[in-house]
């Protein structure tokens, strides 16, 4: 054998040799397909859409449920085991991505959403897009067996005649409260469940009158802002931005200067929490959100009655902070979605939503006889407010973005100027009216219940 072949001979086992002892090679990145699917990737609230999270053929036997409500981890849970119940599921979600999502797949067949859960005032900006079902059958359908507030339902339509938008889900709400002892001071013939603001001044008039203090208390320091918006201006006006200056305005300033302020607690200038003074002593009777009278009912419960806001001329002024639920045109499963609607609307789940979250029902029948002595209390007064027949749901303003807290402002200014610096009422609607409508001009705001739908910016009149 020829010194050149032996040479080869050893070359080629040296080879084999190394390549034996080397480490293995590190193994090739999987393929796109075979990466983690989205819901392992990250938590419940970054997932992928639903259509990349799952094959088309698996998408018909789900419902995707988008909810701008229960972000929180504590609440995800509770709220996923209700849901688990009728074998369902959601994804948080904010508001903004929400709206993009849902816009920019208006075009597609099938879309990513079956069924949107959000505040009322996410649905308008969808309107406009033309992205949501008409859900005025399903509503028929699921009256059969179960009855929805009617103002709320009025409220879905956005202003329209024969379109809602969404089915309520839930609400949450301001209230009246009173200590039981304030019960033998209520004006002759008059209904607490079903009072008139002229019965409440007297009410307030007869027990300091009687007893000799002021007894009646606002959270002047506190949501007095929404006690203007939602209850006095809308019961007095019919609206809230379209009659801010209105005859009708003028004459509920000044009856509010001359007949209810004088009734009304002086260290009313300082409360933000109305069950504070209502625990004390110092009130008998206020006004405030559910959230701030709660401790008052869940510590005295046999002291205190909760009851609906009082009504004026044009009906029974509220302000609901109302959730709907909304099915997108191109929902991927609509009869899945249907059966969400169905299942998330029924009392049964209604109950189970107030007991663990605190959302108030929307629908009668809720059985109350299980909740904390407070919340029930509570439940009762704000299922009779909604469901009054002359109830007159006044929503959170909408569409003006981050400069919401000017139109507290202008309210307030109003009530404050008239009510507290003795102001000539006319005057003060003028200006503070002008400030409204600037407002209304610089955000490009629509108008919103209970005024009128407007194209362009609400017009203040």
């Amino acid at each position: 054998m020829s010194k050149l072949v032996k040479l080869l001979i050893l070359l080629v086992v040296a080879t084999m040799v190394i390549t034996a002892c080397a480490p293995p090679a590190a193994p090739s990145a999987p393929a796109p397909e075979e990466a983690a699917p989205a819901e392992e990737a990250a938590p419940a609230e970054e997932a992928a859409p639903a259509e990349e999270a799952a094959p088309a053929e698996e998408m018909s036997a789900e419902v995707v449920f988008f909810s701008t409500q229960f972000a929180p981890v504590e609440e995800q849970a509770k709220f996923r085991k209700i849901l688990s119940q009728g074998g369902f599921d959601f994804t948080a979600t904010e508001e903004g991505p929400l709206i993009d999502q849902l816009v920019a797949s208006k075009g597609q067949e099938k879309g990513p959403i079956d069924v949107v859960g959000a505040l009322h005032g996410t649905f308008p900006p969808l309107a406009r897009e033309e992205v949501l079902a008409n859900l005025i059958d399903l509503a028929d359908d699921l009256s059969a067996d179960r009855e929805f507030a009617p103002a709320f339902l009025d409220t879905g339509r956005l202003g329209t005649e024969d379109f809602l938008y969404y089915i309520p889900w839930m609400q949450a709400t301001y209230i009246m409260a009173a200590n039981k002892q304030a019960l033998d001071y209520l004006p002759e013939g008059a209904d607490v469940n079903a009072l008139t603001w002229d019965q409440f001044a007297q009410w307030c008039q007869n027990l300091l009158d009687e007893t000799g203090q002021p007894r009646c208390g606002l959270p002047h320091a506190g949501l007095f802002h929404r006690f203007l918006e939602g209850y006095l201006w809308p019961s007095f006006t019919g609206g809230m931005v379209s009659t801010f200056k209105s005859a009708e305005a003028e004459e509920m300033l000044t009856w509010a200067r001359d007949v209810l302020w004088p009734t009304i607690h002086p260290q009313s200038i300082s409360y933000e929490f109305m069950q504070e003074p209502l625990l004390s002593g110092e009130v008998w009777v206020a006004f405030d959100h559910t959230a701030r009278l709660i401790e008052a009912f869940n510590s005295k419960p046999d002291e205190f009655i909760a009851f609906p806001a009082p009504a004026g001329p044009k009906g029974r002024g509220f302000m609901p902070v109302i959730v709907g639920l909304g099915m997108p045109k191109n929902a991927p499963n609509p009869d899945g979605a249907a059966k969400l609607i169905d299942f998330l609307t029924q009392p049964d789940t209604q109950g189970q939503v107030l007991r663990d979250l605190g959302f108030f029902p929307v629908v009668s029948g809720v059985d109350f006889s299980d909740l904390p002595a407070g919340v029930a209390i509570e439940a009762e007064a704000v299922t009779a407010q909604a469901g009054s027949p002359d109830a007159l749901p006044a929503l959170l303003p909408v569409g003006l973005g981050e400069r919401g807290g000017e139109i507290n402002q202008i309210f307030r200014n109003a009530f404050d100027r008239v009510v507290l610096e003795g102001q000539d009422v006319r005057t003060v609607l003028d200006e503070e009216g002008a400030n409204l409508q600037a407002l209304m001009n610089e955000t490009g705001a629509p108008c919103w219940a209970p005024d009128p739908p407007s194209d362009g910016p609400c017009q203040v009149k």
